[in-house]
């Protein structure tokens, strides 16, 4: 899951980026508003985690922001404030689902599960490609009706090129949508998880398009 964290406070903040890493989300953790807009804008997350006491712009604003510029992306609020009215208005701007601090780390994860999975049965209970079918819900790969082991970066790459059949992916590209600004990514990172997806899934279920980058090609052959 791919989260962005929006949290100014340097010990809260990390301290939840550290246990999201732990959970297998893909973090990336932002200190202000205007942050959090530019990378909600640049890049697609399955979830985002706001806290409203922010530095430059107020969490509720960032939300109203994130909303009018059409940006689906589940939120959920995480601050300490616990007024009734506030809980109401961020809720009414487009929040998903609100927490207020402290809060219980195991509770935070479960919600984020949940808004995850809500969002993912709203997109698609299934996607399917010829004999491969994705289950996003659960995060299953299934290839002639049989379950495929992949990892992290295995999945998230095929779940992408699968939602997106016909686009072709620059090399960069892929690089911006699956992994964090603060992940080390090697020269050859996407190749590595190309030549992976190929042997599990067949060799040409990755096109290679010379000098543009990757599409999803012919899971058949």
């Amino acid at each position: 899951m791919k989260t962005l964290l929006v949290e100014d406070d340097p010990l809260l903040g990390q301290g939840i980026a550290d246990a999201l890493n732990y959970h297998n989300h893909l973090v990336e953790w932002v200190r202000c508003g205007q942050q959090a807009l530019n990378f909600a804008e640049a890049s697609e997350f399955d979830v985002i985690i706001l806290d409203l006491g922010l530095p430059d712009i107020d969490g509720l604003n960032v939300l109203k922001k994130l909303r009018n510029k059409n940006i689906t992306t589940p939120i959920l609020i995480l601050t300490a404030r616990s007024t009734s009215g506030e809980k109401v208005t961020g809720l009414d701007y487009g929040a998903d689902d609100y927490m207020v601090k402290p809060f219980d780390l195991p509770e935070l994860l479960a919600r984020l599960r949940a808004l995850h999975r809500r969002e993912s049965h709203q997109k698609s209970p299934t996607i399917s490609h010829q004999n491969i079918r994705i289950d996003p819900a659960v995060a299953s790969v299934f290839h002639n009706d049989m379950i495929v082991d992949l990892s992290r970066h295995e999945y998230d790459l095929l779940l992408l090129l699968m939602t997106r059949p016909e686009q072709i992916f620059s090399r960069q590209s892929l690089v911006d949508k699956l992994y964090t600004w603060d992940n080390d990514v090697g020269s050859n990172t996407v190749e590595v998880y190309v030549h992976h997806l190929r042997k599990k899934l067949g060799k040409n279920v990755i096109k290679t398009i010379r000098g543009i980058g990757y599409r999803l090609g012919d899971c058949t052959e």
